[in-house]
């Protein structure tokens, strides 16, 4: 089969979705698929670049950072790819588009497919979801919304990596078929070494990942703990402000690129992950932790609920109170944390990438066997 990628994010840059995209690449290749991405050009980044077994095409656009892309920037995904994108449509003769996020992507994806007759599918993430960011894109999501609610219907078929984003979706336009595919995870990439005394944290660094809430409660306790913070955002002044009144060592890694052993270091070595995000699609992070054997306090949120299943501590969003006591139970209480570092990496195992990949197919399956 030969697949189109679509998504304005790929390694190095981007959050989620990001390595998502780049896994299932590597994934479909190393099934004997033939893959090929399309993505934004960012600073010195190679403008074609072949990688595990796919091919990377990175064109124009206007892009500042790594870790963050504002409207102004999407917007310049659809025409610095087009004509590329087209080329490598009408050489190439490809079955099926894989078009990642409805924006900025979609647009693309439907004029291509407009001319050249190939279907196409979207996935879904979340911040192309009005309603699911509302701090960040809801004055956005409310000027887009008939353009969103014209390219939701056009896809052959949408994809979402959870129920609960799914059904935020539908709650916008009914009757459209959707198909939850759950995000994946190489679970063999992370090794679970002889645990430290150390509480990991990982994401943006954005108000509503609620990492300030978590640094809040860290901020009662006195221990010999260490805390742990990978990524980088807007809202890291503000959270170095926070760890300043923390007692114990508070250490902020910076972006690691999932290929860095740092990365996967900080991971297998750390008891404890925290993660208070008020909304998330699926929650990448947390399969990581898991397959890490970390024991995982989460926000109470839809999505977490349906990763985690029991093998988590729940907690309610922007509550620094229950991440404390959650903490101190942790901390304290060393074979409770051990068994839900046992029952995490048995839980991260049906997120594996073999079962993901294989989801997929059978949807381009589905799509091709209508047309």
């Amino acid at each position: 089969m030969k697949i189109l990628m679509l998504n304005h994010e790929f390694p190095p840059v981007g959050g989620g979705a990001s390595p998502v995209t780049f896994e299932l690449c590597t994934h479909l290749a190393s099934l004997g698929h033939s893959v090929d991405v399309v993505t934004m050009h960012y600073k010195d980044t190679p403008r074609y670049e072949q990688t595990d077994g796919f091919t990377v095409y990175r064109t124009p656009a206007l892009r500042a950072r790594p870790n963050i892309c504002y409207p102004y920037e999407l917007a310049t995904y659809v025409p610095g790819a087009f004509f590329k994108t087209l080329k490598l449509c009408r050489d190439n003769k490809y079955d099926i588009i894989h078009c990642h996020f409805l924006v900025p992507g979609a647009p693309l994806a439907y004029l291509i497919s407009k001319i050249t007759k190939i279907p196409f599918i979207v996935t879904c993430h979340g911040s192309d979801v009005p309603g699911y960011n509302p701090d960040r894109f809801g004055l956005l999501h409310k000027l887009i919304m008939p353009i969103w609610k014209f390219l939701i219907k056009k896809p052959a078929l949408i994809t979402s990596p959870s129920q609960s984003l799914k059904d935020l979706i539908s709650s916008h336009c009914r009757n459209l078929d959707i198909r939850v595919v759950p995000n994946g995870l190489e679970t063999a990439a992370f090794n679970p070494a002889e645990k430290e005394k150390r509480i990991l944290m990982c994401s943006r660094l954005l108000p509503r990942k609620g990492f300030q809430y978590a640094l809040q409660a860290i901020q009662q306790l006195e221990d010999d703990w260490q805390v742990d913070i990978i990524g980088e955002g807007p809202f890291k002044g503000e959270l170095e402000k926070e760890a300043k009144q923390v007692k114990m060592p508070v250490n902020f890694h910076g972006w690691l690129d999932r290929k860095e052993g740092k990365f996967f270091d900080l991971f297998n070595r750390s008891s404890i992950f925290v993660f208070p995000s008020n909304a998330e699609s699926f929650g990448v992070v947390i399969c990581e932790a898991m397959a890490a054997g970390c024991a995982v306090i989460a926000s109470d949120i839809p999505a977490h609920r349906e990763v985690l299943g029991d093998v988590g501590l729940l907690v309610p969003p922007q509550n620094a109170e229950a991440i404390k006591k959650h903490l101190t139970h942790l901390m304290k209480d060393h074979q409770l944390c051990q068994q839900l570092q046992t029952k995490a990496i048995n839980r991260a195992k049906i997120f594996d990438w073999s079962l993901v990949a294989q989801k997929y197919i059978d949807t381009y399956q589905q799509v091709l066997a209508k047309k």
